[in-house]
């Protein structure tokens, strides 16, 4: 038997991947998963529900400037790295992976104190600090996208959740057609800024809607829960703050427009589909990195966040949805830069790393 411990959450793009590989896991037989992650982060929440035990450890974030708690960080730092060795001892970890967030570090650390392999998965073009310093010593290096600067990283994708691996588009269309009051012969534009939603993006259709349905398209507009847009009601425009099924809305689309989280251009890339990308412009740039290999190939355009508005809908957007030439050669790119396999191809990484250890 095998035990598995995986590390890391805080954000869903963190967390996400990791139950992803931890269902491929636990469908061996006989192999043991467990999750190490942070009483504050979004694991506290998804792991137990997903039926997975969650292992703490303290969230003990790298000092940024020098104050009071950069003085505190060492032996903060050395209590969580003594926290997982006691995890590893009590449950006989054979194999740690981490996927970045305040767990990860610590993890990395006790995993080579107590000997055992672990193994980095970066789902970010450009690296967090953690992935960064465990991946000098690591046994193996995933990687989602090509180019990311990780030392010894090997492109294996982004492990993705199952409805999307396995979402048939064709076959779903009328199902999601159905489910979100739209006609499933004519052309649809999925509009989304993630879970939250995008102020930017929403204040750009909310001026130019009519301009994407007179060009012939019809429009779903997921808002995000804290919008406080107002739904104008017409035939072929939908509007949801919240979206459960998000296959039946990718089911649907014909193009997207969007921000351009890891997740979200993996997502977007393994299912064929073209879009167009308006990166976050807050953080450390990371977002349009993310973009830049689907944009490369031709499946992607990006756009700037910060001239994004009506104006941009109407001169950058709607003159694509009049090229149904252009938007079939963006679906073919897209189909071969994006994977389905990445959660077998971490995974495959991870047996390579056991069996040479």
């Amino acid at each position: 038997m095998t035990t598995y411990l995986l590390a890391g959450g805080g954000t869903a793009g963190h967390v996400n991947p990791l139950l992803a590989v931890g269902d491929l896991l636990r469908e061996r037989d006989g192999d043991d998963v467990l999750v190490l992650g942070t009483r504050e982060g979004l694991e506290s929440r998804l792991v137990p529900a997903r039926g997975y035990r969650l292992l703490i450890v303290d969230k003990v974030p790298f000092p940024r400037r020098p104050n009071r708690a950069a003085l505190a960080f060492p032996a903060r730092f050395r209590r969580a790295v003594a926290q997982v060795r006691a995890h590893i001892r009590t449950h006989g970890v054979d194999v740690v992976v981490g996927f970045g967030g305040y767990a990860a570090a610590p993890a990395y650390v006790a995993a080579r104190r107590e000997r055992i392999p672990f193994v980095v998965h970066e789902a970010n073009a450009k690296p967090g600090l953690a992935n960064v310093l465990g991946a000098r010593r690591a046994a193996g290096v995933g990687v989602a996208f090509e180019g990311t600067p990780l030392k010894r990283g090997e492109v294996v994708g982004m492990p993705l959740r199952r409805e999307v691996v396995e979402l048939d588009r064709a076959a779903s269309r009328a199902e999601a057609a159905e489910e979100f009051g739209l006609d499933a012969d004519r052309p649809v534009l999925l509009v989304f800024g993630g879970s939250l939603g995008a102020l930017r993006l929403n204040e750009a259709f909310a001026g130019a809607w009519r301009d994407v349905l007179d060009a012939g398209w019809q429009l779903l507009h997921v808002t995000g829960e804290r919008s406080d847009l107002v739904d104008p009601g017409v035939p072929g425009y939908t509007m949801r703050r919240y979206v459960d099924r998000m296959d039946l809305a990718f089911a649907l689309a014909d193009l997207i427009v969007s921000r351009s989280g890891s997740a979200t251009v993996s997502e977007i890339s393994a299912l064929g589909l073209p879009a167009l990308y308006v990166p976050y412009s807050v953080g450390n740039g990371e977002q349009r990195l993310n973009a830049a290999s689907a944009v490369a190939a031709g499946a992607a355009v990006l756009l700037d966040d910060a001239t994004f508005d009506a104006d941009a809908v109407r001169t950058q957007v709607v003159p694509l949805l009049g090229d149904p030439d252009r938007i079939a050669r963006m679906s073919e790119a897209a189909q071969r830069v994006g994977t389905r396999t990445g959660t077998e191809n971490l995974v495959a990484l991870i047996d390579r790393a056991l069996a040479e250890k």
